[in-house]
């Protein structure tokens, strides 16, 4: 009550409904509790009143009455304390003001008081309200990406020592508890311990436990950092000199999708498709820092000052003396080209833009070159595909982007799903392009970058139901049940008919909620 009034518009699967006015959620509470009353397998679902403004005593009376007899209904309410405490003599009084815990009997724990400014809420609704926006048609190469596959998959016949080895691609047990951290969990839980996810039905398998496992791969070594340039790249990175960059802002510009294997190999490369780093950057001291500043100098190029200041620290903006210390530490850590040119280029005038040289190279814009290339070829373009996944070394930006690189990773991550998706429909039918160990890295790579993506977890069904494996099948229905479970949402319709359809007609798919 009082506000939140977009909400339940915005978040249509959610169980909020905004009131007007106090005496709308007093018939609201008074219609649930009848409701409870006639239907009582629906006593245990609690209800939450969070009233931004003041009751008054009539009202509070009324709410205290109805509270009194809600009986086995969890009912709680969240109101200011200046006129709703008379009325709620037992009630606790928490202090709004304060950042520290504060103790709740009720439950025996300590809490922290959230608060939420109007801008942030603003933020919020904001995103939510793009998020409920209809995609944008495909354009370009992306228009190529193939629908999903229809129908189910014959699995594959093993000879009898093919189903004794071991799947190369898979990693061995003992050594999950190393690489946890570096691939996708649910999948390392399924192969070191299938039994310890609950399967939706009782089912046999011939399989060996080898096959139980998700399509978890050994992860793609991520590209060593280049060695630094020089050895006092941390200590320059403290001078806090004036900095003075080059003239001309110019957008970095893809090379040639032919000729990008050799352009300029020697220069820096930021990776972003997985934690930020940068070829001669440290990942200690400032050197995060360094590299998120050339990140956003890479895909923002020719931004002031203030503008750079502030992208990089929205609550507490850096200084600019801050932002030319770490532009001189960055422009020691990069050096220059073979023709003596800075990669990162000093500025000529104070009011000139930040900018890095054109030959810095970026994961991102590879990652773009290999595929806009391969798409249109259809299966043949395989290979580049490939490639560009094994690129991906995890969530874009390492999944805590600032602010200003929100839409970049997410567009990433889009494109990534996008990516997986070609190379498991092209990799899972039989023919010539047959390859389940192929298919299996694409959906762990997609899955690493967005566990909530169910395109993936049908291409994962479908490579378990390719297999034959049914524990395999099990496991992947079994975890993005768990995950839509925790998202409080529903299966995507097509996901319901595959596992329908996967599991056998006798089957339905029932939700847990």
């Amino acid at each position: 009550m009082g506000f939140g009034e977009d909400l339940p518009q915005l978040l249509p699967t959610a169980r909020i409904a905004h009131m007007r006015q106090a005496t709308h959620a007093l018939r609201d509470l008074s219609e649930r509790l009848l409701e409870s009353h006639q239907m009582p397998e629906t006593r245990h679902q609690p209800y939450l009143l969070l009233c931004a403004s003041s009751l008054d005593e009539d009202t509070a009376w009324q709410f205290a009455d109805l509270i009194d007899r809600a009986g086995a209904v969890p009912v709680t309410l969240i109101a200011p304390a200046s006129t709703a405490a008379a009325r709620f003599p037992e009630a606790q009084i928490l202090n709004a003001s304060l950042s520290e815990p504060q103790n709740l009997e009720y439950v025996g724990t300590d809490i922290t008081v959230q608060r939420l400014e109007h801008a942030a809420y603003l933020q919020i609704t904001t995103a939510l309200k793009v998020s409920g926006q209809p995609p944008h048609p495909a354009e370009g190469p992306w228009q190529d990406v193939p629908e999903e596959l229809e129908g189910v998959q014959q699995p594959e016949q093993a000879s009898p020592d093919e189903s004794v080895a071991p799947d190369r691609s898979m990693p061995a047990p003992s050594a999950a508890s190393d690489v946890s951290g570096e691939v996708f969990p649910a999948l390392l839980a399924a192969s070191t311990d299938p039994s310890g996810l609950r399967l939706l039905s009782p089912a046999t398998s011939s399989v060996d436990a080898d096959d139980e496992a998700g399509p978890a791969t050994e992860p793609a070594a991520p590209s060593a950092p280049g060695s630094r340039v020089g050895a006092d790249c941390a200590d320059t990175a403290q001078a806090a000199e004036a900095d003075v960059p080059a003239p001309a802002v110019q957008e970095p510009t893809a090379p040639d999708a032919e000729g990008g294997e050799a352009h300029e190999l020697h220069a820096p490369e930021i990776r972003v498709l997985g934690p930020v780093e940068v070829t001669g950057v440290d990942s200690t001291g400032h050197g995060p820092r360094m590299a998120q500043l050339a990140a956003l100098l890479y895909f923002r190029p020719g931004r002031s000052a203030d503008v750079l200041c502030a992208d990089m620290d929205p609550v507490s903006p850096w200084s600019t003396s801050t932002l030319n210390a770490r532009m001189q530490g960055l422009r020691s850590c990069l050096g220059s080209d073979p023709a003596g040119n800075l990669y990162v280029p000093r500025r000529k005038a104070g009011d000139d833009p930040y900018r890095l040289a054109p030959g810095v190279r970026c994961d991102w814009t590879r990652f773009l070159q290999l595929v806009e290339r391969a798409l249109p070829l259809g299966p043949s373009g395989l290979p580049d595909l490939e490639k560009a996944l094994s690129l991906v070394r995890g969530k874009p930006f390492g999944g805590r982007p600032l602010p200003w690189a929100e839409p970049h990773a997410q567009e990433m991550i889009t494109r990534i799903i996008d990516v997986a998706h070609t190379v498991a429909t092209y990799r899972i039918p039989a023919g010539p392009h047959h390859d389940l160990s192929a298919a299996r890295q694409a959906v762990a790579t997609g899955l690493d970058v967005d566990d909530t993506a169910e395109l993936m977890y049908r291409a994962w069904m479908r490579l378990e139901a390719a297999r034959g494996n049914r524990s395999g099948l099990h496991t992947a229905i079994t975890r993005v049940q768990q995950i839509n479970r925790a998202l409080d949402c529903s299966l995507e319709t097509e996901t319901t008919q595959l596992i329908n359809e996967l599991l056998g007609s006798s089957t339905t798919v029932r939700e847990a909620r």
